[in-house]
């Protein structure tokens, strides 16, 4: 019985930590399409004052190119870059400047594509032997969602 009492503090006291940590961090504002959101850690100041300088802030927000277009993607690249984010920034363990991840290069790359169907299809297809990984829009227009 002790080790149920035990048991059940401990993962009440891991519960509490879990959920004030979560409200301290303003976990819930990643759930939102605002983005103001990826400002929250000052190491995405540079990104979110580029992208408000940059020619899609009035026509795509954050979640327009860093996450896929369905819902369960979405919500699943949300949840583990929230994750991970806040590990490394919680260990200090971050590249400074931020590095984009290869899979978060590649989730971008492929808004690029979704929203600019009709003119890359004509890119690529003038292109012979083309392929995603020779054609890259982000490689060529890396300064559209950020000012670098």
């Amino acid at each position: 019985m002790a080790k149920l009492v035990i048991l059940g503090v401990a993962i009440g006291f891991a519960t509490g930590i879990g959920v004030y940590t979560f409200w301290y961090a303003k976990g819930y504002s990643y759930m939102s399409n605002d983005p103001m959101a990826c400002a929250n850690c000052h190491v995405m100041n540079e990104q979110y004052d580029g992208w408000q300088k940059s020619s899609h802030h009035s026509v795509a927000k954050c979640n327009d190119c860093h996450t896929p277009h369905d819902i369960v993607g979405k919500y699943y690249t949300k949840a583990s870059n929230g994750f991970w984010h806040s590990y490394y920034f919680t260990t200090g363990t971050f590249h400074e400047p931020i590095q984009i991840t290869e899979r978060n290069r590649q989730i971008t790359e492929e808004s690029c594509r979704y929203c600019h169907q009709a003119m890359v299809e004509s890119i690529t297809a003038s292109v012979p032997g083309s392929h995603f990984d020779e054609v890259s829009c982000i490689r060529c227009h890396r300064s559209v969602g950020h000012m670098h």
